[in-house]
């Protein structure tokens, strides 16, 4: 493999600052993570986008979340049909290995996923409706939703409004896994839809009662 290169010089000196520093005051925790194995309460799916945190936002130390990351925090429908699937493949494992008592979906605000997603709907992105574009066919997962914004004016509400949307995309394609349902349905999983603004820092919940997201 002539193409595989060494690491950057930053990343190296970060890495050796953290083994001298964060790893050593923590040394058998870590080493008692390596030898319990993980049991995580929650896992979370939540977008590539490299501004999106999630152990940041909760304050989160190693061995709490189990994280899975796509582009737009999207999860496919039920599909058992013998390709590849990431996304299903980790919630299957989450949910019945792992048995995590929660499964979360954040969004976040300027999701560069979502825009184009909205770019294709509008026939801006003869790019992304290529056959060969695996951005836009993951995207068609979320394109049925766009009618419901589509008489949104304002396009930075229309986003907004598409990302929560991809949230409880998510949620309902969460549901069409029979052992995600089975696990809901005897009470040893609860799902949770949450949008985050970055620029602001705020955090949303989806509230099934009012049908609507609210502030933390």
């Amino acid at each position: 493999m002539q193409f595989a290169k060494p690491l950057p010089s930053y990343l190296v000196h970060r890495y050796q600052g953290w083994k001298a520093t964060t790893y050593s005051e923590n040394q058998s925790w870590y080493r008692r993570l390596a030898s319990d194995g993980q049991h995580p309460r929650a896992m979370v799916i939540s977008c590539c986008d490299s501004r999106v945190h999630v152990t940041s936002i909760f304050g989160a130390d190693q061995g709490e979340f189990f994280i899975h990351r796509n582009i737009a925090n999207l999860v496919p429908p039920y599909e058992p049909d013998g390709d590849h699937h990431g996304t299903s493949a980790t919630i299957e494992y989450a949910v019945t290995a792992l048995k995590v008592a929660h499964l979360m979906v954040l969004g976040h605000s300027q999701c560069g996923g979502v825009q184009g997603c909205i770019d294709m709907c509008k026939g801006h992105a003869p790019e992304l409706e290529a056959k060969e574009s695996f951005v836009g066919r993951w995207m068609d997962i979320l394109r049925p939703k766009y009618d419901l914004v589509a008489d949104i004016e304002d396009a930075q509400q229309q986003a907004r409004a598409l990302e929560r949307q991809s949230v409880l995309a998510s949620l309902s394609n969460l549901m069409s896994f029979p052992f995600v349902k089975d696990a809901v349905d005897k009470g040893e999983l609860t799902l949770h839809g949450l949008w985050t603004d970055i620029g602001e820092g705020g955090l949303e919940y989806y509230d099934p009662k009012l049908e609507k997201f609210l502030p933390v």
